[in-house]
């Protein structure tokens, strides 16, 4: 591992000569844009987070080496269109992070994060935001945004007061769904459904808990639990498709005992 700046830096150039030279020599580097990097970019971002999840350090390490290497890709094609280099974007970067950090580079005291965060909306709105909404990226996959929607409120002091509100909007917007539900109206049933998910991810917000990192730890424990099952039945000689419910609940419940 290298601590020094220094070979941070020559790590950096290094990395910036490779790029260079693999856009001029490699046939496939050649013909990449921003276009055809953009489902590659997005896919290294979810393998970071798989790695994080599982709190696998090396792999941490690997995906965050690939997605900064799609940076300097990025920055190469920019500087290429001449719309802007590598050092364009480091000092945008560097630029905003002083303006939106008052409290260290200026004379604003804050008392703790959430008067930074609400600093840093307020500044946001004085850059020329209309709405406090507009720096939620469109392609958001819908948990991740309804968390940010909710964030970017809080921000600007739109926000419940206690837990304990939270929770009783979740019952309500249940009931609602049960009622939605018992009218057999589809387009009621989901937009009430939607609420329900809204008010759950709300309350996440109020335990200090990422849904989105809760339901991805469900989704692998019950992938881990599913596949054990399906060893034990193949290992017995059985057909999931042949066994009744109780049957596999019964393997289900063993493998929960595994984990």
């Amino acid at each position: 591992m290298t601590s020094d700046r220094s070979g941070q830096l020559k790590a950096f150039g290094r990395l910036l000569d490779i790029m260079d030279e693999l856009r001029e020599k490699c046939p496939w580097d050649r013909k990449q844009t921003m276009e055809s990097l953009r489902h590659l970019t997005i896919e290294e971002v979810y393998e970071l987070g798989d790695a994080i999840l599982d709190n696998d350090l090396t792999e941490v390490r690997k995906e965050l080496g690939d997605i900064m290497l799609h940076m300097v890709f990025y920055a190469r094609l920019g500087q290429e269109r001449g719309a802007f280099d590598v050092a364009d974007v480091l000092n945008g970067i560097c630029e905003k992070l002083i303006q939106r950090h008052p409290h260290i580079y200026g004379d604003v005291e804050v008392r703790d994060e959430e008067e930074v965060k609400q600093n840093w909306e307020k500044l946001k709105m004085k850059e020329g935001r209309e709405s406090v909404l507009e720096g939620v990226p469109r392609s958001l996959p819908a948990m991740v945004k309804a968390t940010r929607i909710q964030d970017k409120a809080k921000g600007v002091g739109f926000d419940w007061e206690e837990k304990e509100q939270v929770w009783a909007k979740v019952q309500e917007e249940l009931a609602e769904l049960r009622e939605a539900e018992a009218s057999g109206e589809e387009q009621h049933v989901e937009e009430e459904l939607g609420d329900v998910l809204f008010s759950v991810i709300n309350y996440a917000r109020f335990l200090n808990m990422d849904p989105e990192s809760a339901l991805e730890r469900t989704n692998k424990k019950f992938i881990s639990r599913f596949t054990h099952m399906e060893r034990q039945i193949k290992e017995q000689g059985l057909l999931m498709q042949e066994m009744s419910l109780s049957e596999l609940e019964a393997f289900w419940r063993s493998a929960k005992k595994q984990d």
